[in-house]
């Protein structure tokens, strides 16, 4: 098993850039095309929402809910692939994910591989 790990600021204020990234340690990131390497998040008292994934080819899959202000890339040099989420507002404060699993929409943690999560607050 793989542990990711996520990392960006916690606070961030609205009508911001919120910019995240997560490490996959190792040679993973280039080691196998089945893998997609997505974001999750969750809202306080709500459940998991898929946000977008990035194949190792490069190819992006986003939800329709937020096609319009995330962009996930990868940098393979660093084994990293960072999320980008504009004009953040505050309902965007949430635990965001990474994981990288053979699954496109995760929507479950007991698959695929996860990071701890990393939480942030949108400020008003």
């Amino acid at each position: 098993q793989v542990q990711l790990q996520e990392s960006g600021p916690g606070l961030v204020k609205a009508s911001q850039t919120l910019s995240l990234t997560c490490t996959v340690p190792g040679s993973s990131i280039t080691a196998n095309y089945e893998y997609y390497l997505g974001w999750i998040r969750q809202a306080p008292g709500k459940g998991l929402e898929w946000m977008g994934a990035i194949t190792y080819s490069g190819s992006t899959y986003y939800s329709p809910a937020l096609e319009n202000r995330a962009s996930i890339s990868r940098d393979t040099s660093k084994t990293q692939f960072p999320l980008q989420l504009t004009s953040v507002t505050p309902e965007d404060t949430a635990v965001y994910y990474c994981a990288r699993a053979r699954v496109l929409r995760l929507t479950t943690r007991s698959v695929g591989d996860w990071g701890q999560g990393t939480q942030v607050a949108v400020s008003s």
